[in-house]
């Protein structure tokens, strides 16, 4: 069996179908009678995967840009599938584009709530709604974002749930940090602080909300903690930079920007908690990432977070900056919270495993396959 799977619209890595992607290529179990290839724009070639390593890469020159990727896909992909003879095709980013005809059987991978995306193309639109009822099968990264498609009108009988994993080899507790100041090249952050790492893409997300929680907080309790957003740029990027501006406690908030992935285990290691407000989350992989850390998490009540934090972290109203604030509170100073939470969490956490979340996938795409006439 031959599997194509498609990096197009994947954000070069550094989104969150990007970083799936990454670590699902990295645990992809090898099978005598499988072969795996990524296909994608040629600038990708070593995003994924390693040269010479043991899955290859088709790469396609086409201009950067998410129109382009769209539109090679509504063209050229049918065709181009033929040609490199798949089998079976995977789309990790079928939140972005999933396919609207095609000639062998192909799963995609729901990792967002797609109906809160925003198409304003009437034409798009109708391609996703067609690929969510051809579509062999359907992975959704979790049991919400399974009710969502449902919802859309999708067979729920043809969706299975398995959930993203976390790279426990990157996600411990990171020890060798001393001092009240931290350095992770380009940054240099005192302590104590907070974190939130988000992409600063939308007002679901609460950044704004966690701002002025963050000044209700200050104010309130007089302690010298600090706020960290660290996330990609995005569509409100600038709405979040105002609300800082404005808090008079905007000295203590820093906006880091794009944050490396693999660095962000040592700064959630020497945060005191992880404030996730976020409403609108599909998948709740960043509060499990923290929790493996070592460290208190508080989230909102919304969304996919309950499903993965379960029992192991403080709820709020991610709408609420007064209620959110008294999370805060709590998970800073509250020595038997903490040592609850902390212990309970980092344990929780060692069911989530991209050994598993890979070898899941792999057995979907070689049940589609033995479908086949």
């Amino acid at each position: 069996m031959k599997v194509g799977i498609d990096t197009f619209l994947c954000g070069h890595g550094r989104s969150g179908a990007g970083s799936y992607l990454h670590s699902l290529v990295q645990n992809l179990p090898q099978i005598d009678d499988v072969q795996y290839e990524l296909f994608g724009s040629e600038i990708d070639r070593f995003t994924y995967c390693a040269a010479g390593g043991p899955v290859s890469y088709a790469g396609i020159k086409i201009h950067d840009s998410e129109r382009a990727e769209i539109r090679w896909h509504l063209i050229h992909l049918s065709k181009f599938v033929l040609q490199r003879k798949y089998d079976v095709v995977l789309f990790p980013s079928a939140d972005q584009i999933i396919p609207f005809t095609f000639f062998v059987p192909y799963v995609i991978v729901v990792q967002d709530i797609v109906s809160l995306r925003r198409v304003e193309n009437g034409t798009l639109r109708r391609f996703r709604k067609s690929g969510l009822r051809r579509a062999n099968s359907i992975i959704a990264a979790s049991n919400h974002i399974k009710k969502d498609l449902c919802a859309l009108g999708a067979d729920g009988d043809r969706i299975e749930v398995i959930h993203p994993g976390i790279d426990h080899t990157l996600f411990y507790p990171h020890t060798e940090f001393e001092g009240d100041t931290i350095v992770i090249q380009p940054f240099s952050i005192k302590r104590p602080f907070i974190i939130y790492a988000s992409r600063l893409s939308n007002a679901e997300k609460h950044h704004v909300e966690l701002i002025q929680a963050f000044s209700l907080f200050k104010k309130k309790t007089g302690l010298p903690h600090r706020l960290v957003l660290a996330g990609e740029a995005g569509a409100y990027t600038d709405e979040v930079r105002k609300a800082a501006a404005a808090s008079e406690y905007g000295s203590d908030i820093l906006i880091t920007g794009h944050f490396p992935h693999e660095h962000l285990p040592e700064l959630y290691s020497c945060a005191d908690a992880c404030i996730f407000p976020s409403s609108a989350e599909g998948v709740g992989l960043p509060v499990i990432e923290a929790m493996a850390t070592g460290i208190v998490v508080a989230c909102a009540k919304a969304g996919a977070l309950p499903e993965f934090a379960g029992d192991c972290a403080l709820y709020f109203d991610g709408e609420n900056p007064k209620e959110m604030a008294e999370a805060i509170e709590t998970a800073v100073t509250d020595e038997k919270v903490r040592e609850k939470l902390e212990k309970s969490g980092f344990e929780w956490t060692k069911r989530f495993s991209w050994d598993k979340t890979a070898e899941k996938t792999v057995s979907i795409m070689q049940s589609v396959n033995r479908q086949q006439p």
